[in-house]
């Protein structure tokens, strides 16, 4: 399962409110859990797909994207409202996930990552032997 706390995603708010626009804000994310698949989903508008790197490290996976400013090279900004920048996020995946098999799409602007649960992590009938009966217990 994924971890639920993310130290510095409280750090990364208050940050925002102090800076202002300044300074590009954390990915917003929605997870779920359907079947043997967890979903995550990031908002990641205006983003180039090649711009976009995953890798995991002991059950961390690290998402880092950037959004270029569209105005070219000494052009004057009239107004500049869109965050641009180095957007990362952190997740904290749990062992019961198969960090080996994520997959990964991105489509108007939501990156869509697929983490399955783990073969070993999935419930499993355990049979019982004894006597001259087999019985199956679990779930």
């Amino acid at each position: 399962m994924l971890m639920r706390t993310d130290p510095f995603r409280e750090l990364d708010r208050l940050a925002q409110q102090v800076l202002g626009s300044a300074r590009p804000s954390a990915m917003a994310m929605d997870a779920y859990r359907s079947g043997d698949d967890f979903i995550v989903h990031f908002d990641l508008p205006g983003i180039d797909p090649e711009s976009i790197e995953l890798d995991v490290e002991r059950n961390v996976l690290n998402v880092r994207a950037e959004r270029r400013s569209p105005a070219p090279e000494g052009a004057e900004m009239l107004v500049a409202e869109r965050p641009t920048g180095t957007f990362t996020r952190q997740l904290f995946l749990g062992d019961t996930l198969d960090t080996e098999r994520i997959d990964a799409s991105y489509d108007a602007g939501v990156l869509t990552l697929r983490i399955p649960v783990a073969e070993q992590a999935k419930p499993r009938r355990i049979q019982i032997t004894g006597g001259d009966s087999r019985k199956q217990l679990g779930s």
